[in-house]
Parts: C-alpha cells; structure tokens; sequence
C-alpha cells in the first residue's frame, strides 16, 4: 500500500500529539447533533443516528468508514461533530459531562487529557472492557485508559511513534548525509547528536534556512521518549527534577543560543507559511505530523522530504487518542459496538492510508497496507516497517492528569528563549511559577 501523504494533516496535535503543539489547523466539517422522531433518538421505522464528537481529524470520514458502517448496518446513521481545536473541544467536554446534555454518543479523548478523565470522570463513561480485549492493543495504550479497578474509559485510536523528517536537497546543500540509513546513524547516539549535526548544517546553511522549526517540538520529542515525565507513579508532579524534562530543557536552550531554530511555534501560521516556503531543514517527526508536512509544504516539496528513524536507541511515543462511549447516552449498546468497529485492525488500517496516523491496534501491524506502506511524498520512506518497530519498544510512561497544562507551559518558555532572547534561568522560573499556580 502507497499513502499519498498530501491527504490532510495527522494526529491530533496531540494528538497527533503536546497540546500546544498538539493543536491542528486541518479544517473540519462543524455538523449538527443528531435528529430523531422522538426522545429516545430512533425514528418510527427504528433507525437510529449516532453522533461521534472529536477533534482535529480522526480520519474515520476521509477513509469512508461512516458511510461503510451504515452500508453494514443499514438502520445506523453516524454523523461526526468535529472541533478542530482541542483546546477549545475540551473545556466543552467537560462542560457536557457536568450538565449531562450535548454529549455524543461517542466521544473523542485526547492523550493528555486522558489521565484526567480516569481519575475524575470514569463513572460518567461506559465499561468498554466488557466488549474490547484491550490484549489487542500495545500494552501501554489500554493502561492509559483503565481505570485502578479495571474499566476501560476508552479505546485506542492511534499513536505517535517517534522518527525524524528531513529535507534531502538542503542536507546535501549543507554537506550532511541525505540517505535515511546514513541519517540514522550520524543521530544514532541521541538528541545531543542531532545538535551536533544541526550545528554542521549552520555552516553551510542555505540562505535563509534553519535546522529545526522548533525548540519546543525537540523538547516533547525528547521527554516523550522516558517514561517519567511530569508526574510519579503516586500522582505528585515531579517535572522540576524530572531526568527528562531536564535534558529537554537543557538542550532547548543550547539549541536556542546556537540559533540553530527558526523559533516557530508548530501549528501557527507563521510555521505553515515556514513548511510553505521551504525554510525549515528537519522536524521531530511523530507518525502524525507527516501528514503536516505535506499538506503545509505542497507540491513543490514532494520527493525532497524524507523520513529517518528518531535520534537515539530510545523508543518514543507523541500524540494519540481514544474513543469513548459516554454512559448517559441513549444508545450505549449501539455506540459501544460502533467504537468497537471503528478500532478494529482493519479500520485502523484504513485510516492509516487516508490520512496516516499510525493504528495502536496491534493486529493492525500485520496487515500489508500497513506492514509494507510507503510514503510517496517523503521519498518513498517505508513508514510501515520505521513506525511498527518504534511502536514495539515505546516505554510506558507516567500520565499526570495536568501533563498538557505542564507541556503547553514549559513550551511557550522555550518560544520565548527563542523569539526573545529570555535567558533560560529566567524562562523556567516564569514556567515552573505558572505551572505551580495552575495545578496548585
């Protein structure tokens, strides 16, 4: 299977993936709730409409799977209401679920919310353990979702295992590798590596080119890939001694003060318009953002991007999502099984060449459209067989249930050593003082 990879962006800017930089730009369709002969929602005939309500893009409409599952079960409609911001789609959810009305019959949940939602709001969420062997799954993606005694608030759309996007024709300008192999080894000891070859782009550097696009993308990339982030395994932030958080940091700042980044926040426009002008060399690159590129680079870019698998021997994981079934609802039987279809090897699978967001059903892996995909646009790069590997070994990691509000924060500091010039003894007491007075 060929993904075209000019489909749309991926993830949930987690999705994929970091919430600020976790934000999509990707327009959606803003549909209305269902409609129904009375309050029970099913017509006189007996047919049912279930709304899902996501985020950013979930790919279920682009891969045809909503009109497929009514082809399969001719009295379902399923209509989608997408939000395509998280950080405005949250807040609303959370809204719903307090007042009990507005919510979908399904309902989208992103990874830095979902330790939240375990430990706050698990009781307004059906049991999907009862209808999903989470044994499908990548072990650490269910573990996200369960609850101490075993419920399952939601299923496991996709995950965002971790490579490196690289501009070919500006590595060769620059005198750097441009095959993907020799890529891979010249980052092969880690991040400190990828600064190193950064700082040997600097000084042959097209002319009005940069490195990275980012501080802050490097910055999730590297805390993405340990397993203890922002919290311990008892609930207490510990991001201010957290190992990781602190070699992502440090590195930000030698990458800031190298002037090795172009300073844009991923996601802005500022930063498409960058993609849109050829002026950013590499992009730490989860499965998701692939689509990202793409669509933001354009036609004129095909066949100069490529993928190389991420800095280090470390595998890591950024962005990905779950689908839940609220318990209020009025057709939780129906929604359970929909959720059910919808993350089910082969859907994944479908998904993964419309729009390629990377499937966390493990089933999924095996199959040829996934297995031996490639990516036209990145230089035929075999992402099947890259992502499959990275997503076998991605540690398990520690969710807290204010990790977004902790990334977002220590994000924009690093935006401002960039943009600013903020020294970075300056920059984390401003986050680590915002941070503390945000989680208490």
């Amino acid at each position: 299977m060929r993904i075209t990879g000019t489909d749309g962006g991926g993830g949930r800017r987690r999705r994929a993936a970091a919430l600020a930089t976790t934000v999509l730009t990707a327009s959606a369709l803003l549909l209305t709730g269902c409609s129904s002969d009375d309050d029970s929602g099913t017509s006189a005939d007996g047919s049912i409409t279930l709304t899902v309500a996501d985020f950013g893009q979930f790919g279920y409409k682009e891969a045809g799977l909503f009109a497929q599952y009514h082809k399969l079960h001719p009295k379902i409609t399923v209509k989608e209401e997408v939000t395509a911001n998280e950080q405005d789609y949250y807040p609303k959810l959370l809204q719903q679920l307090n007042t009990g009305s507005g919510l979908g019959d399904v309902t989208g949940i992103e990874v830095g919310r979902i330790k939240e939602v375990v430990d706050t709001q698990a009781d307004k969420f059906a049991d999907l353990s009862k209808s999903i062997d989470v044994k499908d799954w990548v072990s650490w993606k269910e573990n996200q979702a369960t609850t101490k005694d075993g419920k399952v608030v939601g299923a496991g759309t996709d995950i965002g295992p971790m490579s490196l996007c690289y501009r070919r024709d500006l590595f060769e300008k620059a005198g750097l590798p441009t095959d993907r192999e020799e890529v891979a080894k010249a980052i092969a000891g880690g991040w400190e590596d990828y600064l190193k070859l950064g700082e040997q782009y600097k000084k042959k550097a097209p002319s009005g080119t940069y490195f990275m696009d980012s501080a802050s993308a490097m910055f999730n990339a590297v805390v993405s890939s340990s397993d203890k982030q922002y919290y311990d395994t008892d609930g207490k932030p510990v991001y201010k001694d957290s190992a990781s958080v602190q070699q992502g940091w440090d590195l930000s700042a030698e990458a800031a003060s190298k002037k090795l980044t172009h300073g844009l926040p991923q996601f802005t426009d500022a930063w498409t318009a960058a993609l849109r002008k050829g002026s950013v060399a590499t992009v730490a690159c989860p499965a998701w953002m692939a689509g990202q590129i793409s669509t933001n680079s354009g036609d004129a870019y095909k066949g100069k991007w490529d993928i190389s698998r991420a800095p280090g021997s470390t595998a890591a994981n950024w962005g990905g999502s779950f689908l839940a079934v609220p318990q209020g609802g009025r057709h939780v039987k129906e929604a359970t099984e929909l959720v059910k279809w919808l993350t089910a090897p082969e859907q994944q699978a479908a998904v993964f060449e419309a729009i390629g967001v990377f499937p966390s059903n493990k089933g999924a892996y095996e199959l040829a459209d996934v297995k031996s995909a490639k990516l036209p646009y990145f230089n035929n790069a075999p992402i099947g067989e890259i992502y499959a590997d990275e997503a076998k070994s991605i540690p398990e990691a520690v969710l807290g249930p204010k990790d977004a509000v902790i990334k977002d924060t220590i994000s924009t500091q690093i935006n401002n050593m960039e943009q600013r010039g903020t020294k970075p003894a300056d920059a984390w007491k401003a986050a680590t003082e915002t941070i503390d007075k945000a989680i208490g």
